[in-house]
């Protein structure tokens, strides 16, 4: 069966090492939730650091595969956890995704089921360039509205981060038999703000390294915020190169915001062959944890030091000073006579 052609692993390569080539560290902490839900997309940003952040889900698909002749139904539940430390671009991400699937033979009128981790997988995922960490390019055009909506080219200069982390396969796994326990997976992911609406992701992953079945794949994904910002729509395309399986998907979905650390989602998706066919259904939730402290510029520090709220009482400053004129005489002297001088000076004058 033939499978979809997708980059030759030496242009993945190039493409890898043109990604990862700025080494300028920053962040960007936001605060409302920044989920990778409902789509497969992974954001370029972290979390933040002390921000926990669990991004849970309910799936369900169908399946036909007409070279085999057999059908499945598959009910699967994903979770993946996300922790902000030591650094603000940082973050440590489990993600696990346990399914049951129901596999008829038609041919054979038998049934089969399997059930365990369709994913397992533990990474870091560190940002090594973000452009708007330049305070000149996110300021906005007082005099123009279209200037600040609009597309502009400068937008597609994307934020990356790369990711490095391992999957794990426990016991015998019937959905990657002949495995090894641990397979290392790397990823570059970038992120795009095209207008302050619109964001496009893009990731790029080699997974299952030195297994029998290493696996390409690529994520595009598209997401637009509506005019009340609590809701927005995404279009993701997927694509996937392994001798074990091969596919193009494409994924639609709407995210609404509930509140600023509360996420609810709904998403569908297909994919283009028939061996097999698939349709799928996703519907989920993002929740987080948020204990993230603002660090203040060097430059705010430095001031605040000299004369914030490292400064000495100007009171008590002020005393000394006073206390000091009066010993040299350097004090302003009242020089306005006193009772008892105008009492005298009113007696001279009577007589």
């Amino acid at each position: 069966m033939g499978r979809p052609s997708l980059l030759k692993p030496s242009l993945w390569l190039t493409g890898f090492l043109l990604c990862i080539a700025p080494l300028t560290v920053s962040s960007q902490y936001t605060d409302v939730i920044n989920s990778n839900r409902p789509g497969f997309s992974v954001s370029a940003y972290a979390v933040g650091k002390d921000v926990i952040q669990a991004e849970l889900g309910l799936a369900y698909e169908k399946q036909d595969h007409s070279g085999l002749n057999t059908t499945s139904g598959i009910f699967g539940a994903d979770l993946a956890l996300r922790y902000g430390f030591f650094l603000e671009q940082l973050e440590v991400i489990w993600e696990g995704t346990f399914q049951n699937q129901n596999i008829t033979f038609e041919n054979f009128g038998l049934e089969e089921s399997r059930t365990d981790f369709a994913q397992n997988r533990l990474g870091l995922k560190f940002l090594i360039f973000d452009p708007f960490k330049d305070p000149e390019r996110n300021k906005p055009n007082l005099y123009s509205w279209r200037a600040n909506n609009k597309f502009q080219f400068r937008n597609l200069l994307p934020a990356i981060s790369i990711y490095g982390g391992a999957n794990f396969t426990l016991g015998d796994n019937p959905f990657y038999p002949g495995d090894p326990v641990v397979s290392p997976r790397a990823m570059v992911a970038t992120q795009s703000r095209l207008t302050p609406r619109m964001v496009l992701i893009t990731n790029i992953a080699y997974d299952r390294i030195g297994t029998d079945f290493p696996e390409l794949s690529y994520v595009i994904s598209v997401s637009h915020a509506f005019r009340n910002p609590k809701w927005s729509v995404f279009v993701e395309n997927q694509g996937i190169d392994s001798d074990r399986y091969s596919d193009l998907l494409l994924r639609s979905g709407i995210a609404h915001l509930f509140g600023e650390y509360f996420q609810a989602d709904f998403s569908l998706g297909a994919n283009f062959k028939n061996s097999p066919s698939r349709i799928f259904f996703t519907t989920g939730v993002s929740y987080r944890l948020d204990y993230h402290q603002d660090l203040k510029p060097i430059q705010e520090q430095k001031a605040l030091s000299k004369g914030g709220l490292f400064r000495k009482n100007p009171n008590k400053k002020n005393r000394k000073a006073k206390k000091k004129g009066r010993k040299t005489g350097a004090e302003d002297v009242d020089l306005s006579p006193s009772k008892r001088q105008l009492r005298k000076l009113k007696r001279n004058g009577d007589s």
